[in-house]
C-alpha cells in the first residue's frame, strides 16, 4: 500500500503483496447473527486473498426517505455489537457519524469514522470526526464535483489529522439516478490520499415513489472492474446474506455468497493494473 497510515489501523493486515483495500459489510446493524455471519465470511475470504478488510456497518441510518424505513436498533446497542465484531473477530470497523455530538461515542467502538455523502459539507461534523484522531472516510456528495473534495480535505487537515480516505459514490443524474464519472478518480487521487469506489451505492436509483431506493446490483461487477482499471485504491461494497430481506438498501447489496468470486476477479485485475503502472 502506498499510504502508510492504513497499516496503522488496528487489526488491518497489509504487506507488499496485499490487494486493494476492501470496506465491506451490511448496510446497517440489523442483529448480531447477520453482523457476525457477514463479518466472519468476509474475513475468511480476505485472509485467503490477502486483501486488507475494514468491516462496515452503520449503527443508525439517519438518511431515510420514508418515516417507516428501519433506522436502527438504538445507537448504543448497535455500536456495542460492532465493538464485539472488532474484538471477537479482530477486524477493524468503520461506521457513519451524522452529528458532531455523536462522534465521541462512535469513536469508542470504531477504528475509522465515515462522513456520509449527504453530509460531506457539514463543517462541524467533519472537524469533530477529525479531532478524534481516527482516520476519516469522507464520501463525496452526490452534488459535488471531484475537484471540490479538496475543501473537505482541507477541513480535516486543519485539525492536524492526515489520515484521510476519499470515497466516490456516484453523482446525481436527474431526480432518480446516479452516474459515476471516472475522471474524478485521478482528480481525487491527486489530493494525495487513498481513493475508494463505492460499487453498491453508486448503483442506487434514489427517491423512488415507494419511498425506498431501487438499484442495479447486476452491474456491481462491471462498476468494480471499471474502478480498479481507473486506479482506485479501494473498493467499498455493502453485502448481506439475504439482500431481499435486508432492512436497509437491499436493492443495492451484493449477496454474500457472491463476494468471493467477485473479489477473486478484482484481485487479478488489480495485480494486472499495478504491473502495467510499474512498467
Amino acid at each position: 500500500m502506498k499510504h502508510p497510515f492504513l497499516g496503522q489501523i488496528p487489526f488491518i493486515r497489509i504487506n507488499e503483496n496485499s490487494g486493494f483495500l476492501l470496506i465491506a459489510g451490511p448496510c446497517v446493524v440489523e442483529n448480531r447473527e447477520v453482523l457476525f455471519q457477514t463479518a466472519d465470511h468476509l474475513k475468511s475470504i480476505c485472509l485467503k486473498l490477502n486483501i486488507p478488510l475494514i468491516f462496515k456497518s452503520s449503527y443508525r441510518k439517519a438518511n431515510r426517505t420514508s418515516i417507516s424505513s428501519f433506522q436502527g436498533l438504538g445507537d448504543v446497542e448497535a455500536l456495542q455489537l460492532l465493538g464485539e465484531v472488532r474484538s471477537d473477530l479482530e477486524l477493524p470497523v468503520i461506521t457513519d457519524v451524522h452529528e458532531s455530538t455523536e462522534v465521541d461515542l462512535a469513536a469508542r467502538f470504531a477504528d475509522v469514522l465515515q462522513i456520509p455523502a449527504f453530509l460531506s459539507r457539514q463543517t462541524e461534523l467533519i472537524l469533530a470526526a477529525a479531532r478524534t484522531g481516527k482516520p476519516v472516510n469522507l464520501k463525496k456528495g452526490q452534488f459535488l464535483s471531484a475537484d471540490s473534495m479538496r475543501f473537505g480535505v482541507e477541513k480535516i487537515l486543519e485539525t492536524g489529522n492526515r489520515q484521510i480516505l476519499l470515497t466516490e459514490r456516484g453523482t446525481s443524474f436527474g431526480y432518480n439516478d446516479l452516474v459515476v464519472d471516472f475522471r474524478g478518480i485521478p482528480l481525487m487521487k491527486s489530493l494525495g490520499f487513498p481513493v475508494v469506489l463505492d460499487i453498491t451505492h453508486s448503483l442506487q436509483s434514489p427517491n423512488q415513489a415507494s419511498g425506498m431506493a431501487g438499484g442495479h446490483p447486476e452491474l456491481i461487477e462491471t462498476l468494480a472492474r471499471a474502478g480498479i482499471a481507473a486506479g482506485v485504491d479501494g473498493i467499498f461494497m455493502e453485502t448481506h446474506p439475504d439482500p431481499a430481506h435486508a432492512l436497509s438498501d437491499g436493492a443495492n447489496m451484493l449477496p454474500l455468497d457472491q463476494a468471493e468470486n467477485l473479489l477473486i476477479k478484482l484481485k487479478i485485475l488489480y495485480q494486472s493494473v499495478n504491473q502495467i503502472d510499474e512498467k
